[in-house]
């Protein structure tokens, strides 16, 4: 477990070092948007039963991007809320991708999870995830992503925390004028429940994210089109099955 502690500390430190080594030719760019949900399916596990919108800003520069994306329901309460905050950087010809995302879910029925500033480890509502992606290639293209939950309100009953990993594998390609996304993700290790864990993924190793997504972009006019996606998400584990359609903008 120091092994995973000093790698995901690594991580953080390369991203943070390398970000002053941007093409200084080259200006930032900012980019924002929004997607309308029919109902927020994050790794297989559904964090909203309505409709949701997704707005997110991000700045980047070079391999270098730092953006906020949220979550949140029409209806108003807190189904689907979510605020995250994320630092990316991008090596090697774009083949790897490293990040480091904090996770934030509102609740008017917890109070921590409303304290954004708490940052105490066994009250606040935060959870720091980092992630490194391959991004695949011509020859191998499959995109192969480990992401771990390494500080923050993923703990057991005893207050330790359970380092959630995920794992998961993509391959995309075009089919008619169609994207098509295909993706397969799991949870490797068993929760301990001795220790009183749970798992943030399921409490057993498996798969909890299979399925595909289609999206493509349909001509409203001729200067503008409106991209559209639809996903079918089964979760093995948890014995569901999801289809969501969206809209973006």
């Amino acid at each position: 477990m120091m092994r995973i502690k000093k790698l995901i500390t690594l991580l953080i430190g390369v991203i943070i070092s390398t970000s002053s080594l941007f093409a200084q030719n080259k200006k930032g760019e900012i980019s924002l948007g929004a997607d309308l949900m029919s109902r927020y399916i994050w790794r297989g596990t559904q964090f909203s039963t309505g409709p949701v919108i997704q707005p997110g800003i991000e700045y980047s520069k070079g391999a270098f991007a730092i953006g906020a994306w949220g979550s949140y329901s029409f209806d108003g309460d807190n189904d689907g809320a979510e605020a995250d905050m994320y630092i990316s950087y991008r090596f090697a010809d774009d083949l790897i991708t490293v990040s480091l995302t904090d996770y934030f879910f509102p609740n008017d029925q917890i109070a921590a999870n409303n304290s954004y500033f708490d940052f105490k480890k066994e009250s606040t509502g935060h959870i720091l995830e980092g992630s490194i992606v391959f991004n695949g290639t011509k020859s191998f293209p499959i995109s192969i992503m480990a992401a771990m939950n390494f500080w923050g309100a993923d703990q057991d009953v005893n207050g330790d925390q359970q380092y959630s990993l995920y794992i998961e594998l993509g391959h995309s390609f075009t089919y008619k004028d169609v994207n098509i996304d295909l993706f397969a993700g799991l949870t490797p290790f068993d929760a301990d429940e001795d220790e009183g864990e749970s798992g943030f993924y399921g409490d057993t190793a498996g798969f909890v994210n299979l399925g595909f997504t289609a999206s493509k972009e349909v001509a409203i006019t001729e200067k503008f089109s409106l991209p559209l996606s639809a996903s079918v998400i089964a979760n093995p584990m948890a014995e569901n099955l999801f289809l969501v359609f969206g809209v973006s903008f």
